[in-house]
């Protein structure tokens, strides 16, 4: 957990087929290396979600007319309070907020401050009741809302979209409708992904979220693993540096259901090159983030700061 820890204070501080792509080297240029240590922009306005001091998210529109697409952002942290928040998402937040993209940017509890099994998904559930509140107010294109998490973050942003049954953390719920997802370097499978997810944290960070191992909570890891419950999306972008592509049987789960599957893969990347503008490697793979975002579009926004 060191260069984990150590990596987010320094961010705090500044169809049916699968296909694995890995991003060729781009290099710094004027698009991206004046992003390198990116001062996140003001919100437009912070959201509260719940009354607790985590229960918020911070808005932030581009300038023109829209509709714009939205981003509901999660960070990651291990799931243990102390570790990270909202902030250190803020200039990737703030990034596509120049290139057209509105965002949630969400904060929400962890083990240590009342989260974990079932009250960190309390919180995610309802973050995403502020996307039709951020929709009534503000030009935003509810037909191109894209979940997004990175590490941890990954679980929220496939989770909301998956429909549950009364075994889920919260019992029965429809999913939230969104068209896309975005992991950067997260795990799709929380049960079959643990070893590696833990080694990437240096702790055991699965057990205390889910209030126990698999052998102990199987009920629970089944809930919200993509074998009989895939997210409900058109599709779903992996970026991974540090941790391995999804196990294989997760990416067919994920298919089933029809979404669409990319994983691009990043050897040597670090754990946070794939969210911080600037560094070669988000430069390489911004194009496919933003395709997704803008659902399925290529250009860039008329109305991008």
């Amino acid at each position: 957990m060191r260069h984990v820890a150590l990596g987010i204070a320094l961010l705090m501080a500044a169809g049916c087929s699968s296909t694995v792509v890995t991003p060729a080297p781009v290099a710094a240029g004027d698009a991206f290396g004046t992003d390198a240590h990116l001062a996140p922009s003001e919100p437009d306005a912070v959201l509260r979600y719940a009354d607790h001091p985590r229960g918020f998210a911070e808005l932030r529109l581009p300038d023109g007319e829209g509709p714009f697409p939205l981003a509901v952002i999660f960070h990651g942290g291990c799931w243990k309070a102390g570790i990270a928040n909202q902030a250190y998402m803020a200039p990737l937040a703030t990034r596509w907020q120049r290139q057209g993209i509105a965002s949630l940017n969400v904060d929400y509890r962890e083990v240590g401050d009342g989260g974990g099994w079932p009250d960190s998904f309390e919180d995610w559930q309802a973050a995403a009741a502020l996307v039709e509140r951020v929709a009534a107010a503000h030009p935003i294109d509810r037909a191109r809302v894209t979940l997004v998490g990175h590490s941890a973050g990954a679980l929220p942003a496939q989770w909301l979209a998956m429909a549950q049954n009364e075994n889920g953390p919260l019992g029965a719920r429809e999913p939230l409708a969104v068209r896309a997802a975005i992991v950067l370097d997260g795990p799709a499978d929380v049960g079959a992904e643990r070893g590696a997810f833990d080694a990437l944290c240096e702790f055991s960070a699965v057990d205390p979220f889910m209030g126990g191992a698999p052998d102990a909570k199987p009920v629970r890891y089944a809930a919200i693993a993509p074998a009989g419950h895939a997210p409900l999306l058109e599709e779903l972008l992996f970026v991974q540096a540090v941790l391995p592509p999804p196990p294989e049987p997760a990416q067919a789960a994920i298919r089933v259901g029809g979404t669409r599957l990319e994983v691009r893969e990043n050897p040597g990347a670090s754990h946070f090159d794939v969210l911080t503008p600037g560094s070669e490697t988000y430069a390489a793979n911004e194009p496919a983030m933003l395709k997704v975002l803008r659902g399925g579009e290529v250009h860039m926004s008329a109305n991008a700061k």
